[in-house]
């Protein structure tokens, strides 16, 4: 058995966290909240363990080699990330129906 891959979370990505959750507590609630953390917490866990599960489609479309997603279960949110050697990083967590592509001005 392979050992997991530290997942670290990049700046932009704990700020899109921080913005999902305060949005989940004043639209919903502290459950629904807490449910989105825990869908990413599990997230975290499987990319860390199997990192070339996520998709690569917007590797491809955003012209950055290496990027997959993958989509959080019951949240509308995608976790971008790109392995390295020793870890993963995500580098963004955006809702499903961001403007994907106008991420990477914000990210230079």
């Amino acid at each position: 058995m392979t050992t997991a891959k530290t997942v670290v979370q990049l700046p932009l990505a704990a700020k899109d966290v921080e913005a999902a959750i305060d949005f989940y507590l004043f639209e919903a609630s502290q459950s629904v909240a807490l449910g989105f953390v825990d869908a990413l917490e599990g997230a975290y866990r499987l990319i860390g363990e199997q990192p070339a599960t996520g998709s690569s489609r917007y590797a491809h479309e955003l012209q950055l080699p290496g990027l997959r997603s993958w989509p959080l279960k019951r949240y509308p949110h995608l976790v971008f990330y790109i392995e390295h050697a020793d870890r993963v990083d995500v580098w963004r967590v955006l809702h499903a129906a961001s403007d994907l592509p106008a991420w990477m001005t914000e990210a230079t």
